[in-house]
């Protein structure tokens, strides 16, 4: 009975996946990101995929201020009536900071704005990403973070 779900669960994920999101611009976006304001700026690559009309999920690996940055996003997302190729979008997820001898832990919550050119391949996206922060002694909050992502859509 184990393998008969797991099968049907495959199966189901299979199709949710392949399946042509028609709510959105573009099914995938693959390129640059970056991760800004307050502290260190992060640049690295970054994707964006619908997975549903209305949930996408990015994954970024940012490099910047002699560390890394591995971060992963859950986003609802909706197109603004009106305004052809320009949805908003908010999620967020978690975020973990590597350097030399360490590492920091964040929530980052996020609200933006995805725009995809018409008649080409490309998206931008810009959004405020504030972080808290989560030690074993102590935490803080950072308001003034923002993303921008450029994107090749396919």
């Amino acid at each position: 009975m184990k393998k008969l779900f797991t099968i049907l669960g495959c199966i189901a994920l299979f199709a949710l996946t392949t399946t042509t999101v028609k709510a959105q611009n573009y099914k995938t976006g693959l390129g640059l990101g970056i991760d800004f304001g307050d502290g260190a700026t992060f640049v690295g690559p970054s994707i964006r995929h619908h997975f549903s009309p209305k949930g996408a999920i990015q994954g970024d690996v940012l490099f910047g201020g002699n560390s890394t940055l591995i971060q992963g996003f859950l986003q609802y997302n909706s197109s603004i009536p009106g305004a052809r190729g320009l949805d908003w979008y908010l999620g967020g997820g978690p975020s973990i900071q590597l350097y030399k001898g360490g590492s920091n832990f964040f929530l980052v919550p996020m609200v933006g704005l995805d725009y995809k050119f018409s008649g080409a391949p490309l998206a931008l996206a810009f959004d405020w990403r504030p972080r808290i922060y989560l030690g074993s002694n102590d935490s803080d909050f950072n308001a003034g973070r923002f993303g921008l992502g450029f994107r090749y859509t396919f």
